[in-house]
């Protein structure tokens, strides 16, 4: 297959457990985009985080983030795909965290809002490599277009929360985890593989002509949506189990792994 398109998460996937871009992959992505092929990320941070790391592998496209619920090119920050957290489920979802104390940041215009400066929140912050800001004026906050809302709380309770939630706001909301400990909630169309999909048509590719790399149960919806769906080696075994093919983990370059195989043809 002529791939025109790849998708690939940040967290666990481009980057190692150190946070780092190694040398040898980033040489595989330039190799691949002086083939003509678009390269783009999908991941759950916020745009200026992920504008970030784009800045590192010297990309010059839109990219995904939020999920999939902003797609924005990286120079001159023009928006072509958006979806906002619908209002009402929005202050459902606020009132449930107040009720049963847990901690929610909201995401307003690129902005990380916290309810008050926690332990959570600042480490948050420190892997994310973006500032937030305190505001306990939620009531104001809540009734603004929400790119996204995220709760942090042991994966356990998570889970738990995820349930009782559920049949509360499940029909309006996309629930997902990017982490263990990070439970989202997004448009029902700010998915990983919707804004895929349109970044897709945006180039011209069929999704035959798509690659999608990732991890986590956040990008199951790009890895089933893509031409090729690849999981890590060290991803879920879910995402694995609707994955096309699984390649080395992210300590061990599988990103670079993918590129040289179905791109390059240079490894067998």
């Amino acid at each position: 297959m002529d791939y025109k398109l790849i998708a690939i998460d940040v967290d666990d996937t481009l980057l190692n457990d150190d946070i780092i871009l190694t040398e040898g992959t980033k040489q595989a992505l330039a190799a691949a985009a002086a083939k003509g092929v678009t390269i783009t990320l999908a991941t759950g941070r916020m745009f200026p985080s992920a504008q970030k790391i784009a800045a590192q592998v010297e990309l010059n496209v839109p990219i995904i983030t939020y999920q999939g619920s902003l797609v924005k090119t990286l120079i001159d920050e023009q928006v072509l795909y958006e979806r906002s957290v619908p209002s009402d489920a929005a202050l459902e979802l606020y009132q449930f965290c107040e009720e049963h104390g847990l901690h929610l940041q909201l995401y307003v215009d690129d902005v990380l809002y916290s309810k008050e400066d926690n332990e959570k929140v600042r480490a948050y912050s420190k892997l994310s490599n973006i500032p937030y800001v305190v505001n306990p004026d939620y009531d104001t906050l809540i009734a603004k277009p929400l790119t996204k809302m995220l709760i942090i709380d042991d994966p356990e309770r998570l889970d738990q929360v995820a349930e009782q939630l559920q049949p509360l706001i499940g029909d309006r909301v996309h629930i997902t985890k990017s982490k263990a400990h990070y439970l989202e909630f997004l448009h029902k169309e700010g998915t990983k593989g919707h804004a895929l999909q349109f970044m897709a048509e945006h180039i011209g590719c069929t999704m035959d002509q798509v690659i999608a790399i990732g991890d986590s149960w956040n990008d199951r919806e790009m890895i089933e949506v893509a031409g090729l769906g690849v999981a890590m080696d060290n991803a879920i075994p879910m995402l694995k189990e609707v994955a096309n093919y699984v390649t080395r983990s992210n300590n061990d370059e599988g990103v670079r792994h993918v590129i040289e195989k179905f791109i390059l043809h240079t490894e067998a």
